[in-house]
């Protein structure tokens, strides 16, 4: 009987239909059509590849709360500390930049290969470990050998596994929710990571102040213990180590693997989109605070201190309290519009430092950068996550867009400085707002929404 004559078979009459309710044994029997069950097994492969069931247990949820607290906690002690630390000791301010530059360039180089790294190991949470370990013994090191030598392995060790940490705890964070709650979870990572900076700081400057910098080190060294615990709550069975090599979307391109998967990477418009606005927005962004400090010290050095802290805390609590909304309107709205308000708030910053004269005023405006700080820490994980569905190179790609951010912070704080120097902190902060303008306008101009229809993620 062929697949025609199948389809040409005339209707179940209604008295058929009535007699196979009172006797299953009557109904009429219909062959299966085989053109139907070919056409179904892709999609019947897609759903078993794909889990349905992603519910998150609160034992998971409450640790990576935990685990975001106490890494923000760790990174905290290598802050504003090390340079106090090392000024005790006696050192040189040119083997203090010396240190602090070892540390940065190793940061601007690991991106990519840690990444990488996270891409390759399929624990995740052994990678976190991994990374937590060697920022608590880099630490521990500082407080016990503060010799030159050490301490630039130490800068060097602490790089390279913040660079390990960071993707992985997104890719930890994704992994339990899934695409379609990644928002609200990187959301809510923020959130705590803002509440464990702040209350790092606060705690970490009473003991340097109370007892000594150098125990600032050894209580950095010792939250190793809490973070690992937190670490060890979220169960490894609930993260889907598949999420980033799930099917792509028609418009996407297909999975790639090893060269391949680098080459397709090299070639996505999107993500060469936003690593350009993450450049030009890093170029605007990363050198606004340390103005404002030069600012501030010039017009009250009294309390100078103590208003360069309030500006270092103001955006920290609006990035607490804003981020897991940023993650739901990013859901919800999508990409596009969250960043151009992420991005529209950092020259409206520049133009208003610019044109304020009171030191209570430049705090105030900080708000603004913790809109910005908020968007920005939700976002680029996202962005990056949905631009590379289906490559298996998701930590790669968040490696590289790190690399854009820290090419152009590291720019900018010399680009202002000179604009400081030869024309003043008022022209540096129009410069600063104009280039922060150029990165709102090409992201509303080559940026593309990134969001999947709610059916494909």
């Amino acid at each position: 009987m062929t697949v025609a004559r199948l389809k040409a078979r005339p209707a179940v009459s209604p008295r058929e239909r009535e007699v196979s309710r009172q006797d299953p044994r009557s109904r009429p029997v219909r062959l299966k059509d085989p053109s139907a069950e070919v056409a179904r097994e892709p999609a019947r492969a897609a759903a078993e590849a794909v889990p349905v069931d992603r519910t998150l247990s609160a034992v998971s949820r409450h640790g990576l709360d935990a685990f975001a607290f106490f890494v923000a906690n760790l990174q905290t002690g290598f802050g504003p500390f090390l340079a106090v630390y090392f000024s005790q000791a006696k050192w040189t301010q040119s083997d203090i930049g010396f240190a602090l530059t070892v540390g940065s360039l190793v940061a601007l180089l690991g991106q990519v290969p840690g990444g990488a790294f996270v891409d390759v190991v399929r624990s995740k949470r052994f990678a976190a470990a991994v990374a937590v370990i060697g920022i608590s013994g880099s630490a521990f090191a500082l407080a016990v050998w503060p010799s030159f030598p050490v301490v630039l392995l130490a800068m060097a060790v602490h790089s390279g596994a913040s660079c390990v940490l960071t993707p992985a705890i997104a890719a930890i964070s994704i992994g339990l929710v899934g695409r379609a709650r990644a928002g609200e979870r990187l959301g809510r990572n923020a959130s705590f990571a803002a509440l464990g900076n702040a209350l790092g700081a606060a705690g970490m400057g009473a003991i340097g102040y109370y007892l000594s910098n150098g125990a600032v080190f050894y209580l950095t060294a010792a939250l190793v213990v809490p973070t690992i615990i937190a670490l060890s709550r979220i169960r490894a069975q609930e993260i889907d180590a598949n999420v980033f090599k799930e099917p792509a979307a028609p418009a996407q391109a297909p999975a790639a693997s090893g060269k391949d998967g680098i080459r397709a990477l090299l070639t996505n418009r999107g993500l060469l989109c936003f690593s350009a606005c993450m450049v030009l927005f890093f170029l605007a962004n990363a050198a606004m605070l340390p103005l404002v400090g030069s600012v501030l010290t010039l017009r009250a050095s009294e309390t100078a201190t103590a208003l360069v802290a309030a500006c270092i805390m103001v955006p920290q609590a609006v990035l607490a309290v804003s981020a897991p909304a940023v993650g739901r309107a990013a859901e919800r709205f999508g990409r596009y519009p969250v960043l151009l308000l992420g991005f529209g708030a950092l020259p409206v910053r520049g133009l208003m430092l610019a044109y304020t004269t009171n030191p209570y005023g430049l705090v105030a405006i900080q708000v603004l950068d913790g809109i910005s700080a908020s968007v920005l820490g939700v976002m680029v994980p996202l962005v990056v996550s949905d631009l590379t569905r289906g490559t298996g190179r998701f930590n790669l790609a968040l490696g590289a867009v790190g690399t854009a951010m820290g090419v152009g912070a590291a720019l900018s704080t010399s680009l202002a400085g000179i604009m400081a120097d030869r024309l003043g902190s008022h022209s540096a902060f129009l410069g600063l707002a104009f280039m922060g303008f150029a990165a709102f306008m090409l992201v509303a101009l080559i940026m593309p929404e990134t969001r999947q229809p709610p059916e494909a993620a």
